[in-house]
């Protein structure tokens, strides 16, 4: 191949990510915007795979055939790091950025293996704890973050901590926000903790010692509102760290407007996911509002 062809191909392969994060991670494609252009291309390049694998149980019209896929991006990272040719537009620009960083290749497969355990999960196999929850997301979430700091040449624990904080967050709320989606593909409850179903009145034991999911929308309001405290106390955290980030690190930690938009958005409907305010412009307020919000806290050197 000349490299005419090769960079005519590598070309496409970043409007392609770019295009799938803009249709399907729009909140975050704002974000990656104000990044630094020499930092776009591996972001785009891992928000695309991170759609990609989020993606691949929903568009499926197997759940056998989601998971193939999953197994076949766990596979393709191997071969990215062994610098093997993958026709795929999204793996071609990951490898691009490979080659010309050091991505951990560890962070590249945890957060596909927890996708993969995710969608062997059984329906009535429920996280038991909050803090399940938080290690998904950290594993989904984080992972992206700390890649994205890698790609950078950014190296601050606090950078870490915050993004690991964030990413706790911003997983949880997206988690919530999504439970109508699940509800209507027969997985209601699937990634509230069964400690928080029971205390807010989910759960009930039956006879025989069998436990019986309820339909209690004010239950789920308070489970959620426990749900989305936790997401809040993370972003607080990783606030309050601010000072000790690097200001090379900021940009990459932006994805903390987006977990508070949405955290604003529950508590204006009180925290019922049903609600359709919630689905209106970006994480229910107006796209304009939501790109002030996300560019005034950038100007201000701020996530």
């Amino acid at each position: 191949m000349n490299g005419g062809s090769a960079s005519s191909n590598l070309r496409a392969a970043l409007s392609h990510c770019v295009q799938q994060v803009r249709s399907y991670d729009y909140h975050h494609y704002l974000c990656l915007l104000e990044l630094p252009p020499s930092m776009r291309k591996a972001a785009f390049a891992l928000r695309a795979l991170n759609v990609e694998t989020a993606r691949a149980m929903d568009v499926a019209s197997d759940p056998r055939i989601g998971l193939m896929r999953l197994v076949w991006w766990q596979e393709a990272i191997d071969k990215m790091f062994a610098n093997k040719l993958i026709e795929h537009p999204t793996a071609q620009a990951l490898s691009s950025v490979i080659a010309e960083t050091k991505l951990s290749k560890i962070w590249l497969k945890r957060s596909v293996d927890a996708r993969i355990n995710d969608a062997r999960r059984e329906v009535t196999d429920m996280p038991k704890t909050i803090g399940e929850l938080e290690k998904y997301a950290e594993d989904t979430v984080s992972t992206m973050l700390y890649l994205t700091l890698q790609a950078g040449g950014i190296k601050s624990t606090a950078a870490d901590h915050a993004a690991s904080h964030i990413g706790k967050a911003s997983g949880i709320l997206l988690l919530l926000k999504s439970l109508p989606y699940h509800a209507s593909h027969n997985r209601h409850f699937s990634y509230i903790p069964t400690a928080i179903a029971s205390k807010h009145g989910l759960i009930v034991k039956q006879g025989g010692g069998e436990e019986r999911w309820v339909d209690s929308r004010e239950g789920l309001c308070e489970a959620v509102y426990e749900m989305a405290s936790v997401a809040n106390a993370h972003l607080e955290k990783a606030r309050k760290l601010t000072e000790s980030v690097p200001p090379e690190a900021l940009p990459v930690l932006l994805p903390a407007v987006p977990a508070q938009v949405l955290l604003d958005s529950l508590r204006k409907v009180q925290f019922d996911v049903f609600d359709s305010k919630l689905t209106r412009g970006v994480l229910g307020i107006p796209p304009l509002w939501y790109q002030l919000k996300l560019k005034w806290t950038s100007w201000r050197r701020k996530y």
